[in-house]
């Protein structure tokens, strides 16, 4: 059950990257689309393409998309249960969902957090969650409750595998070393804030605790909320949810190099601009599997193709100096 059963890509099996004992596709697909910008006949149909493609880890949480009026958060969850029901396909994917931020169930106490576990994995229609992220860390829960809790869910059966995301070096670190110490259950993962145009969240101690660790990074906004696409030019709209977002790279001298340096990269590889973005990243220290979304099946391709384009040290230190 590591993400592979039933020996479903097998062909695929060396690009395969290792969180914990899970085997993932090296570029994990989105959820927080599902239930917002894309509904469900839409969401199935890009979970669809992206296991026929070769994908097979899914990143998801418990609040999205509570955001979106008339939505009480969730959504995505319940989308991705009943797509697993109907395609019969729990083992040949790798779920992973955030805990901790749902409105009904904020906070990491001990409580809150069995709840939002057992709440998840009703709307997953599952009995376990391979990677379980705690969403946002909450300093006022002592890092040994959190902990211990998770533990608890691991040896219940209800979580394979920990990881955690929006968190500070110190506190991470306290994390491991209380896991390490009483023999706890450890984050195998982190899920930073990381890309092209962010770099400060997560470079510096960040990244050196979670090489310290050994822990695999998963990084969320991998496009920027789509700027890295190449979609955003000046003068140009562009209909997304997200535009607001994304068009404020644009403004920025920083944002317009980094648009250029990947127009030549993916020019010179014959390849899509996101492609190259995502590459940038899956070619960092300690990054396991970026993520990024798609809410059409047509946006897909680009993602998919990122576990075969392996970029030069030269070309990657062109988009370290872009995005400097």
């Amino acid at each position: 059950m590591a993400g592979r059963a039933g020996g479903l890509h097998r062909h695929m099996a060396d690009i395969t990257k290792k969180i914990g004992d899970l085997d993932v596709f090296p570029l994990s697909l989105g959820g927080n689309v599902f239930g917002w910008t894309a509904d469900r006949d839409a969401s199935f149909a890009v979970l669809d393409a992206y296991l026929e493609g070769g994908g097979d880890f899914v990143d998801t949480a418990d609040v999205y998309s509570a955001w979106v009026p008339g939505n009480k958060g969730g959504e995505s969850e319940e989308i991705i249960g009943e797509w697993l029901a109907a395609r019969r396909n729990r083992d040949d994917v790798v779920i992973a969902t955030k805990g901790g931020h749902h409105p009904e169930h904020t906070g990491l106490s001990a409580p809150v957090l069995k709840a939002a576990v057992d709440a998840s994995l009703r709307r997953l229609g599952t009995d376990h969650i391979d990677l379980y992220y705690t969403h946002f860390d909450d300093p006022d829960v002592p890092v040994e409750e959190i902990m211990t809790a998770l533990d608890e869910l691991v040896r219940a059966g209800k979580i394979r595998q920990l990881g955690a995301s929006n968190i500070s070096p110190e506190r991470l670190a306290a994390s491991m070393d209380f896991a390490e110490r009483e023999g706890k259950a450890r984050y195998v993962a982190l899920q930073p804030h990381y890309n092209l145009v962010s770099r400060d969240t997560y470079e510096g101690d960040l990244q050196d605790t979670a090489a310290r660790y050994g822990l695999a990074a998963v990084p969320y906004y991998g496009l920027a909320s789509g700027f890295l696409t190449g979609k955003y030019r000046p003068g140009q709209q562009v209909d997304s949810a997200r535009a607001q977002g994304a068009a404020k790279y644009l403004e920025s001298e920083r944002g317009r190099k980094v648009l250029a340096t990947l127009d030549d990269v993916a020019k010179e590889r014959a390849a899509a601009v996101p492609t190259v973005a995502l590459a940038w990243l899956a070619a960092k220290p300690t990054v396991v599997a970026p993520i990024a979304s798609a809410r059409t099946v047509e946006q897909l391709p680009p993602l998919l193709a990122v576990p075969g384009l392996e970029l030069s040290e030269a070309e990657v230190a062109a988009l370290d100096e872009a995005s400097a």
